[in-house]
């Protein structure tokens, strides 16, 4: 690391260690944050979309419907931010046929994230955000994939830094403070930053509670992973988010450059209002598309719910499909509670009414995708110019 690059004390101080190389230490959260016209607006603005958006997944019929394919969608492309390959389509399928996913598949990866959110999601009336669960969320998010011998749920022991592919310690962009004692002061002022209550605008506290985690950079491996999981558990922790609806990382994974720069320049120039305006912008645009998006989906149902009339068996199935667009006669029968044939039958009303079409072309082990329900998940947004 170059401590040349770092042109401002603001955000910490560039220190060289013992063993001859640079760090960076954050210093203590809050800074000073200068709530400018345009940062205010931005607030205003991420505030009422999130409300919105709240509020849906607080009034849904059934909740699942969304939450499920929403949760599958922030768990591919969180994870893609990482590298892997896997699309949602891969996951999906692997929950339904998991013998079809090869050992060593992105796709465990992207398992183990949605596994994560979940067990996160049950832990928060028990445990508060803080080292013990970001550490149970870890273990459960490296285990059994690339990356589990760097020691899942534990916080890392020696340095870690990040960079282009072959960096050092020496060529790094930036290299987060030692393990012993920085590394563990820095955490300890985190989670009590994460905890405290009624200082400052709970979307400004999201997005430094973000940004410091990536700083510290606790772990030898899966800091991005976890860092963006915990803005979805802060906000529900909160109450700002009553369903875990809002997916930061599809928008994080189109502006990658931005995102990363906006991090790296908190670092070398103390550049608050930059990280801010990008966060809040991230949340107001996700946080509007997904409303529509959610809209899109619930009129998509009503229309397939009028066209299948009083078959109810079609419509539960209906309703699973939302879930999981991919579906089998043995998964029908499980969700159904009935025989094959009658699952057969039930299938193929939902391929009268154009909802349901064969995926494999196969005589055996066939799938059925319901592709306009994948459609409407899939569906990205254009994102605005930042």
């Amino acid at each position: 690391m170059d401590p040349r690059s770092f042109v401002t004390d603001r955000a910490g101080d560039v220190r060289k260690t013992a063993t001859g190389y640079w760090t960076f230490v954050p210093r203590r959260l809050p800074p000073e944050v200068e709530y400018t016209p345009r940062l205010t607006l931005l607030l205003s603005q991420a505030d009422a979309a999130l409300s919105e958006l709240s509020g849906l997944g607080r009034y849904l019929p059934n909740p699942d419907l969304l939450i499920a394919p929403y949760v599958k969608r922030e768990a591919v492309a969180s994870s893609r931010i990482e590298g892997t390959q896997a699309d949602l389509s891969d996951l999906l399928m692997d929950e339904i046929e998991p013998k079809r996913t090869p050992a060593g598949s992105d796709v465990l990866e992207v398992r183990n994230y949605v596994a994560a959110l979940n067990r996160g999601l049950r832990q928060l009336d028990k445990l508060p955000l803080a080292g013990r669960l970001v550490r149970d969320l870890h273990k459960v998010l490296m285990q059994g994939v690339r990356g589990q011998e760097r020691t899942p749920g534990e916080f890392r022991r020696s340095p870690n830094w990040i960079g282009p592919p072959g960096s050092t310690l020496t060529t790094a962009t930036y290299v987060p403070p030692p393990p012993d004692p920085e590394m563990h002061e820095c955490l300890k002022h985190w989670e009590v930053f994460v905890n405290q209550r009624g200082t400052m605008p709970e979307l400004v506290q999201c997005a430094l509670i973000h940004e410091h985690f990536e700083a510290i950079h606790p772990f030898l491996d899966g800091n991005g992973r976890i860092g963006r999981l915990l803005i979805t558990l802060f906000l529900i922790e909160r109450g700002r988010l009553s369903k875990p609806l809002l997916y930061l990382s599809s928008y994080i994974e189109q502006t990658k450059a931005a995102y990363y720069g906006a991090l790296q320049r908190i670092r070398t120039h103390g550049d608050w209002p930059a990280w801010l305006q990008y966060f809040l912008t991230a949340v107001r645009d996700t946080g509007r598309s997904a409303i529509e998006q959610s809209q899109s989906i619930l009129r998509l149902r009503d229309d397939f719910r009028g066209k299948l009339g009083k078959q109810h068996r079609a419509l539960t199935l209906l309703d699973e499909l939302f879930i999981n667009p991919y579906t089998t006669v043995a998964r029908a029968c499980e969700r159904l509670g009935v025989t094959a044939p009658t699952a057969q039958k039930t299938i193929a009303a939902l391929e009268n009414v154009g909802m349901l079409s064969e995926a494999t072309g196969a005589k055996w082990g066939r799938v059925w995708l319901a592709r306009p329900i994948l459609k409407a998940v899939e569906a990205t947004p254009p994102i605005a110019d930042l």
